[in-house]
């Protein structure tokens, strides 16, 4: 291994808290995630993918993405469906070897392997990690009339940190293995990429940087100066440089400029519905413009260059079914199509709140939606980096914003939906649903999670107790088994620590509360205990079922919340 790659590695080890992990292991972990970060842009752990190990079936890394959303429980496929009426699935396969050269029969085991393990009946041996995938793949195509952007996608990744230099023996060996998985049936496209030294060093300074797009943009017009704003401008984008912003180098959507925006993804209701029709009809759509009410863009830095525009860590905070209606019809658009753009660059994030509030007026959007989604994200994310030394934590509010500063442990970096998943479990004892009903959980923010008057105490012990469990999980302080029970075992820490009834969410008995269970956080030792304790009371009550199925239901925590009272008494 080179010594450039080899620093990057220890840097991402020392990050991600791997430490425990011989070398082989952690660049197996550094190479999924660089890989899958390529065509994901937000947070997920290295620890959700690696499978390697015995029964890996020749493979390292496994990622899901279905929706635009990382999956990693069966539990999850349901709930996306629900919620759009459709799957778009993209399958990462990622084999890595530390060794410098790349391998005919490394790839023909790993090509095998991947194939097999979409077969009705795979006849290579599959470990736990392997099996779970393989469960949400079968939960994938038994919904297949779903897939009505047409059959997921496959890509398979081979890392090495050799030089890939198109050898035809390799060449043909991969390319064999595209074909076998092509001949399938069951994918719409799949592609097979060998990454050396040279690609990997790109993909992690890629992964460390915010979003940063370069367009044109010639017809516009400066919006005079104001306080706090450093540029704005106001014109028509043609579409096809607007696509630039919306899509990553793989031309798949990137989610998360969206996160400033009040309103998701609504699909094809009637607007939208409405703004496709104009885009199919050859002669109404040159009349876009007048007929829809543009995008706002807002960036912490914009340099213009002539008509060249490099805009960096930008967020499109309204306009995002407009975004994704044009995604979608992107095979329809050309320079004819243009797109009313607001371009702003501000640091101000009180001019940016103010910015999100006046353009999401247009449809209803209840002052609890817009406070839940802006203001108290900032609060979480000034109160968690309060605290000292390790008891430091850091709320990710836009995806990336932490990868590109020193001194971070990625670990200790939360995400709004681990945030959501840990509170709804400890603090609203659903445990139960916090994979299987999760897009229903965010139907309650602003009411019963991110409530304005909330304890911002209630935020972080929820964080930091999913911090220190997951640790656990990493140092195999708990066996990986326990996995499906996590949010169980959350709550089974809450309710160890003091089972008596929760004050009220807003009141200073709840702060009281709060800093009892930090205190028992903060201390490795009682911490770890009550873990384990409440592990065993998970192992008892499920008697040996530990299958999601069971342990992911509202009896089993019925069940296990009576096991508790009863260990009190």
């Amino acid at each position: 291994m080179d010594r450039i790659t080899k620093s990057l590695l220890q840097e991402f080890v020392a990050e991600n808290d791997l430490e425990t992990l011989q070398e082989d292991t952690a660049f197996e972990h550094f190479s999924g995630y660089l890989t899958t970060s390529s065509h994901y842009s937000e947070s997920f752990s290295s620890d959700d993918i690696a499978v390697g190990a015995g029964g890996d079936c020749g493979i390292d890394c496994i990622s899901i993405i279905v929706n635009g959303s990382f999956v990693t429980e069966p539990e999850e496929i349901q709930d996306l469906e629900d919620t759009n009426g459709y799957l778009d699935v993209h399958f990462i396969f990622v084999q890595a070897e530390r060794s410098s050269s790349f391998e005919s029969a490394k790839i023909g085991q790993f090509g095998f392997g991947v194939t097999d393990f979409f077969a009705e009946h795979p006849s290579l041996p599959q470990n736990d990690h392997v099996q779970l995938f393989s469960r949400i793949t079968n939960e994938i195509y038994s919904r297949s009339g779903r897939f009505k952007k047409g059959n997921p996608r496959c890509d398979l990744y081979y890392v090495t940190t050799g030089r890939w230099v198109d050898d035809t023996n390799l060449v043909v060996r991969k390319n064999a293995i595209v074909e076998d998985l092509e001949n399938l049936n069951i994918f719409r496209k799949v592609s097979f990429d060998c990454i050396g030294a040279d690609e990997i060093q790109q993909l992690y300074r890629d992964s460390k940087n915010t979003i940063t797009t370069e367009i044109t943009f010639s017809e516009r017009t400066v919006i005079p100066e104001m306080p706090g704003v450093e540029q704005a401008y106001i014109g028509l984008l043609p579409a096809p440089e607007f696509l630039k912003l919306v899509e990553n180098t793989n031309e798949e959507i990137l989610s998360s400029i969206f996160f400033d925006n009040v309103r998701d993804w609504q699909e094809w209701n009637p607007v939208n519905s409405e703004m496709k029709l104009t885009l199919e009809n050859s002669d109404a759509k040159v009349y876009f413009p007048l007929l829809n009410n543009g995008v706002t863009i807002v960036a912490k830095r914009i340099h213009p260059t002539g008509n060249k525009f490099s805009i960096e860590d930008y967020q499109i905070v309204n306009g995002c079914q407009t975004s994704y209606v044009l995604y979608e019809m992107r095979e329809n658009l050309s320079e004819q199509v243009m797109i009313p753009v607001r371009l702003i660059a501000t640091q101000d994030e009180s001019i940016k709140n103010s910015i999100i509030k006046a353009t999401n007026r247009q449809t209803p959007v209840t002052e609890e939606q817009l406070f839940a989604l802006s203001d108290f994200p900032k609060k979480l994310e000034a109160y968690f980096p309060s605290f000292d030394g390790r008891k430091k934590l850091h709320y990710e509010r836009r995806s990336r914003q932490y990868n590109a500063m020193d001194g971070i442990e990625k670990v200790r970096v939360i995400n709004m939906t681990a945030l959501v998943r840990a509170y709804a479990a400890i603090f609203l004892v659903l445990p139960h649903r916090t994979t299987r009903n999760y897009k229903a959980l965010l139907k309650t923010i602003g009411t019963d999670i991110f409530h304005s008057e909330h304890r911002l105490e209630l935020y972080y012990v929820a964080a930091y107790a999913h911090y220190k469990l997951e640790y656990l999980f990493r140092c195999q302080a708990l066996p990986s088994d326990l996995k499906a029970a996590r949010y169980h075992i959350l709550l089974g820490f809450r309710l160890l620590t003091d089972s008596s009834a929760l004050p009220r969410f807003n009141s200073n008995e709840m702060r009281r509360y709060c800093e009892q269970l930090m205190e028992i956080l903060w201390d490795d030792n009682k911490c770890r205990d009550i873990f384990q304790s409440s592990s065993d009371i998970v192992q008892q009550v499920a008697a040996g079922n530990m299958h999601r199925d069971n342990i992911r239901t509202e009896p089993f925590t019925t069940n296990f919340v009576s096991a508790i009272t009863a260990v009190e008494k």
